[in-house]
């Protein structure tokens, strides 16, 4: 009886992808509490608590 042992997937192939950019919630912000941000004709807010986390919504 020969035991059989699970195998895994093969790892997908990596893409050759640009890096993600980064920005820095300052420079959208600039020193205000909310910005709007438009995405596909929707208006969405991001804001920054008194607990200096972000938050975003539709």
């Amino acid at each position: 009886m020969s035991s059989m042992l699970p195998t895994s997937p093969a790892p997908a192939p990596m893409l050759d992808s640009p890096p993600t950019p980064v920005v820095e919630s300052t420079s959208l912000l600039k020193g205000r509490p909310e910005v709007v941000i438009l995405h596909n004709g929707r208006e969405y807010r991001l804001r920054h608590t008194r607990l200096g986390k972000l938050i975003l919504t539709a």
